[in-house]
């Protein structure tokens, strides 16, 4: 079981995501999911787009980003965590770290392209000048029944 800070409802949060995930299976997209919290509250929500905008940057952490910085106002996004079905790739870190994030929670590893330690370890790597706390595990066995349905 990992650690993390019990004072944000990881659970629910993550929920949230898996329910975005779900939409996204549903209109046939990848079943990736995030959404974006600050002081508690979701301030964004997003699902792969891939398919449906024809753009290979459309992942799920990207379109959260884009919308929580375009409702936020703001080009940076500290003290933003951001809740992701699965662990992002190195684009999605490199925008993560790039808004100035704070944690990035995940359900499940990534293991074709995962860049916060399982392929790569770019959330947390000591030459750079920003890092990514990082919690895996939260609520990974909802979110891996989920992909087991979405690929049959």
């Amino acid at each position: 079981m990992p650690a993390y800070d019990r004072q944000v409802n990881y659970e629910l949060y993550m929920g949230e995501a898996l329910a975005e995930a779900r939409s996204a299976a549903n209109a046939g997209e990848r079943p990736h999911a995030a959404v974006a919290v600050l002081d508690e509250a979701m301030v964004a929500r997003g699902h792969h787009r891939v398919r449906e905008t024809g753009d290979p940057t459309a992942h799920a952490v990207i379109v959260a980003l884009r919308e929580a910085a375009r409702r936020g106002g703001a080009d940076r996004l500290r003290d933003v965590t951001i809740f992701s079905t699965i662990e992002p790739c190195a684009m999605c870190i490199g925008a993560l770290l790039a808004s100035d994030v704070e944690e990035l929670v995940y359900a499940v590893p990534n293991t074709v392209d995962g860049a916060a330690g399982t392929v790569i370890q770019v959330a947390d790597h000591a030459s750079l000048g920003r890092r990514l706390r990082v919690v895996s595990g939260i609520r990974r066995d909802e979110v891996e029944e989920l992909y087991a349905t979405a690929a049959t």
